[in-house]
């Protein structure tokens, strides 16, 4: 048993089942980035069922994605803002907190503004109370453990839902996989 687990959702394009909800969001987002001063484009992005990981916290793996991740994130964040034929749903996965418990999700679509970022939660929380799927965050770069996005129908990034991999269901990863466009 995971003691105090890090919960982790696998994919931003694998969450939020509702297409209502989908359509709420954009509404939401688009009033919310109407009336906040926000210097990025947004995306869209297409939503399904939700899963999540219990990963430890150190857990050496998920330690090297989320590494991985960060270190690149300035190449990502310069892709997203201009970003070239054949890519789409630009995504960063967040970690929030609640009291002594820790979950990622995916924002999508996700801004920059004066202090760090802001976006759609795109996952419905398992184990922390102080967010609900489709609220607007905001976040820094601290908070960010992961990113991701669409090129040619492939997934780039998503350095995390690739470790999750070994503990997820032969036949989730299948999917994920012939469906998502995950190559790893």
């Amino acid at each position: 048993m995971i003691e105090n687990p890090e919960r982790i959702h696998d994919d931003a394009d694998h969450c939020m089942g509702a297409h209502s909800m989908k359509l709420v969001s954009r509404a939401i987002l688009s009033l919310m980035l109407e009336l906040a001063p926000i210097c990025a484009e947004a995306h869209d992005s297409s939503q399904g069922d939700d899963s999540v990981v219990a990963v430890a916290p150190d857990d050496p793996d998920m330690a090297a994605a989320t590494a991985q991740a960060r270190a690149t994130l300035d190449a990502f964040l310069a892709l997203s803002q201009t970003p070239p034929p054949g890519t789409d749903t630009f995504k960063l996965k967040v970690m929030i907190k609640d009291g002594h418990v820790t979950e990622h999700f995916w924002v999508i679509p996700f801004q920059r503004n004066e202090t760090g970022f802001v976006g759609i939660l795109a996952n419905e929380p398992h184990s922390v109370h102080n967010v609900v799927a489709g609220q607007y965050v905001e976040f820094n770069r601290d908070d960010i453990s992961d990113w991701g996005y669409t090129k040619n129908g492939h997934q780039v990034g998503s350095f995390t839902v690739c470790v999750m991999f070994k503990s997820m269901p032969k036949e989730e990863v299948d999917y994920m996989r012939s469906q998502r466009g995950f190559d790893c």
